[in-house]
């Protein structure tokens, strides 16, 4: 569990790392990133290129995604989130599910 604590001082993630690593849990390049991002919150959040490209550049530097290959025809570079950076989503997952069931608690007693 020594490994998990030093992690959990990760936490919380940033919106956009979370959203970022997310998407790269399969390999995935920036721009169907920005895509996937804006679908799936359904249009709230839309990254430009430059908040994209320094949260890929941020979490590359973490280890908490790599870049898996380069497609030289088109210059993709294609990413995917590192077993560390999984763990972090996981840990990030489990802490936001605590929140929200915490919140819910204290909610249902203001009834």
């Amino acid at each position: 569990m020594m490994a998990d604590d030093h992690l959990e001082k990760e936490l919380p993630l940033t919106e956009t790392h979370f959203l970022v690593m997310l998407t790269m849990v399969q390999p995935n390049h920036g721009y169907n990133v920005m895509q996937e991002v804006e679908a799936m919150t359904q249009g709230r959040i839309v990254f430009g290129p430059g908040t994209l490209y320094g949260a890929i550049n941020n979490l590359s530097k973490k280890g908490w995604i790599e870049m898996v290959e380069q497609d030289s025809f088109n210059r993709r570079k294609i990413y995917q989130t590192t077993p560390i950076g999984r763990k972090l989503l996981d840990l990030e997952l489990d802490r936001m599910s605590r929140l929200i069931a915490a919140s819910q608690n204290y909610l249902e007693k203001g009834e």
